[in-house]
């Protein structure tokens, strides 16, 4: 029976670690599982499941919101469909149903593509890839964007990994997230402005356990050190970290307790999404890249392990 993720991608590798192993999806080029050893460090889901919370799909050409999913192009309203319709917003992008296929593939490292065609709200051609390669400590991620339409069109880029140590219950890691103000938002969610994290529960720089936090936050004016913009260290002293690189100076931290287990019942989840423009670009033009025809976009982003 064919999953309703598609095929899976399968790609491994020795490390001083153990085995590494992760599988991408079909569907949306999901991070369906990251494992170094016998440590998982991301949430794995069933191949046969929904992608539970959107758990790590690629975000192409917006991550987050859209308000209302309508913005405007050289004075002409854009409406994009409304695909979060609760709260009347446009989500995500538009690949997070797609199916991605094949262009390469090693033993630790695939590379996947999918296009975005011109459709409601969005009148642009986009070639899109993302690789996934494992390394000694982890993972590296890198998308790229060719703008195949005639005019300049606006992009951004996102991802949705949870992570974990699978080993130490989640609620008893402290997140650390290297990043100097937060967005905060409206009942529906949308952005509403950036302010300083000084002296507020949002700064996170000297980090917090998860058990304390409950959040759906972007975060901006980050300082990765040594490209590590967040972390989820264990009582032991392990960790596992988000590094991004400078394309990437915004990061979405979403906390639930209700992320399902395999097997069934329910864990805590912590999504740490890295993003090339906060919500809502498209609107403000905050970070939004502007990528000429022809012209090709690549940024990076990655997960390391430290034992």
């Amino acid at each position: 029976m064919r999953a309703p993720t598609g095929e899976q991608f399968r790609i491994t590798r020795s490390t001083p670690h153990g085995q590494a192993e992760a599988i991408i999806t079909e569907l949306a080029a999901s991070l369906r599982t990251l494992s170094l050893g016998d440590v998982h460090l991301t949430q794995p889901y069933d191949e046969f499941a929904k992608t539970p919370f959107g758990c790590g799909i690629t975000l192409v050409p917006w991550p987050n919101r859209v308000e209302d999913g309508l913005w405007v192009l050289d004075g002409d309203e854009q409406q994009l469909d409304i695909t979060e319709p609760d709260r009347h917003n446009a989500i995500h992008g538009l690949l997070r149903n797609a199916a991605y296929t094949l262009i390469e593939r090693t033993e630790g490292s695939v590379t996947l593509g999918a296009t975005v065609f011109p459709q409601h709200g969005y009148p642009f051609l986009l070639e899109t890839t993302v690789t996934y390669e494992l390394v000694d400590d982890g993972l590296a991620v890198s998308h790229s964007i060719r703008n195949a339409s005639s005019t300049p069109a606006p992009v951004a880029i996102g991802t949705h990994p949870f992570f974990q140590i699978s080993d130490v219950p989640t609620e008893e890691l402290v997140l650390t997230v290297n990043a100097a103000s937060r967005f905060p938002v409206d009942a529906r969610l949308n952005v509403d402005g950036e302010l300083p994290v000084d002296g507020t529960k949002y700064d996170l720089r000297a980090g917090r356990r998860i058990s304390e936090l409950d959040l759906d936050d972007a975060f901006g004016e980050v300082s990765p050190v040594n490209k590590v913009t967040a972390t989820l260290t264990a009582p032991d002293g392990r960790s596992v970290s988000l590094w991004q690189d400078d394309d990437f100076p915004y990061v979405q931290v979403f906390t639930t307790r209700i992320f399902p287990k395999l097997g069934g019942g329910f864990t805590t989840g912590v999504a740490i999404e890295p993003m090339t423009a906060p919500a809502n670009a498209f609107n403000s033009g905050q970070s939004l890249k502007w990528l000429e025809p022809e012209a090709t976009w690549t940024a990076s982003w990655g997960v390391r392990y430290k034992a």
